[in-house]
């Protein structure tokens, strides 16, 4: 079996040959390999074709594939038991590692996934607040439950559906979408409408419509705003946690968040999510309070061994300035490439994630965003998978790089982005 076969095969059991639509090809053509293997920074698909990986499982796997201390970590792990519905020691070390690591986060409760992490938040700052309206941002996703897809990035971008069927009117009419990084329509709703307000929910750098970094005043404004009305700030670090610097986006910017979220990175590739923040805020969470959230995995053991074998490696001082510095020279060498051979692109990029958009304007938001053009983005995907490159099959996904990608494998990766640009250029 090959890839087009499998993939195929895998159109007649699942959903568009997906488990997820963000692994969808359908936005730039053909069908996408079926993956074999991870080492490293290389994916290798079944017909035996390697790539440098810049997917990397959505951001998770920022020491690479089959890291050796976190496949030892979770093989020790799961030779005792892979489940036990019951607090583990590895449970327990995961959860102080992180309320260590992660400003204000005096408690914290895992579940399996980001969007439980999501959804989980916003029942609990309603419950908190006595309120009901929620404040988030156009292209922000914060996973898929009803109140939250409403104007969402990620696949919901990439498909050009701003609010899924089967999402009744009454679930969102008490959600409110902003502009991202819009300081004056942030201000002025709050100030006609603040009292009313539960929580506002952002991602400190936007990474589903595209990385989009935010403005300093904007961030400042969410906390003010926020503060001053008595509404909680919940900050999405489901992907920039640990994917910055160690603590997540909240360290790098001295955020003050009243609740966090977190996730794949503190899973090590393993599923999990968490959320965490203010002992007063988080008493109400079940048993202790009256704010029911439950999971039959959640706090599983080997997902926990997983995250704390990637925690205890990042803690290394100079590993996030490496990083930086292989993610600064890729990015200048695809930018530099691209606009001499007079292609319009912007590059957007905090620390190891970064978006090329193809567009002459600076993104800064979804709208900007959406002018990109999505023809030249499919042809340059294309291209670049025929060169060995693996990119999110989407304009509006980030690009991430592992410890792993060193300086041979991001000479070779700009040779090959050389070459997938040039022949972009060569059909435009």
């Amino acid at each position: 079996m090959n890839s087009e076969e499998g993939f195929k095969k895998a159109c007649g059991i699942f959903p568009g040959g997906v488990s997820s639509p963000v692994r969808a090809y359908k936005a730039v053509g053909g069908h996408p390999p079926v993956i074999r293997q991870g080492k490293g920074p290389i994916i290798t698909d079944i017909d035996g074709k390697d790539y440098i990986d810049f997917v990397l499982s959505f951001g998770p796997l920022i020491l690479g594939h089959a890291d050796s201390d976190v496949l030892a970590s979770i093989g020790a792990t799961a030779s005792k038991g892979l489940s036990f519905g019951g607090l583990s020691e590895t449970e327990i070390q995961l959860g102080e590692a992180l309320t260590r690591a992660v400003p204000g986060l005096d408690r914290i409760r895992f579940v399996n996934s980001g969007t439980e992490a999501a959804m989980s938040a916003l029942r609990l700052a309603r419950a908190f607040t006595g309120r009901n309206r929620i404040v988030k941002f156009a292209g922000g996703y914060h996973g898929h439950s009803d109140a939250l897809l409403v104007k969402a990035g990620s696949g919901g971008a990439t498909f050009g559906i701003p609010t899924s069927a089967g999402v009744p009117e009454a679930v969102i009419q008490d959600t409110v979408v902003l502009p991202y990084n819009d300081t004056q329509a942030l201000r002025d709703f709050f100030k006609r409408e603040g009292k009313t307000v539960a929580a506002l929910i952002l991602e400190p750098v936007a990474g589903n419509m595209g990385v989009v970094p935010p403005d300093e005043e904007f961030l400042l404004a969410a906390r003010d705003v926020t503060e001053g009305n008595g509404a909680l700030l919940i900050a999405d670090e489901i992907i920039t946690g640990f994917r910055l610097t160690y603590g997540g986006a909240q360290v790098l910017f001295g955020m003050e968040p009243d609740l966090t979220l977190l996730g794949k990175i503190i899973g090590g590739g393993m599923p999990v999510g968490a959320y965490g923040g203010r002992e007063d805020i988080m008493k109400m969470v079940a048993p202790e309070g009256p704010v029911y959230q439950a999971g039959t995995l959640s706090g599983n053991p080997v997902a926990m061994a997983a995250g704390l074998a990637t925690l205890a490696k990042l803690r290394t001082p100079a590993l996030y300035s490496l990083l930086e510095e292989k993610s600064r020279i890729l990015a200048e060498g695809i930018l530099s490439t691209a606009r001499h051979l007079g292609l319009p692109v912007q590059l957007n990029r905090m620390g190891s994630m970064m978006t090329l958009f193809f567009s002459s304007h600076p993104v800064t938001d979804l709208e900007s965003a959406e002018r990109s053009d999505i023809r030249l983005f499919s042809i340059f995907h294309q291209e670049a998978r025929r060169e060995g490159l693996l990119l999110p099959p989407s304009q509006y996904e980030a690009l991430f790089l592992s410890t792993c990608h060193d300086d041979r494998i991001v000479g070779e990766a700009l040779e090959r982005f050389k070459r997938a640009l040039e022949k972009t250029r060569a059909q435009a």
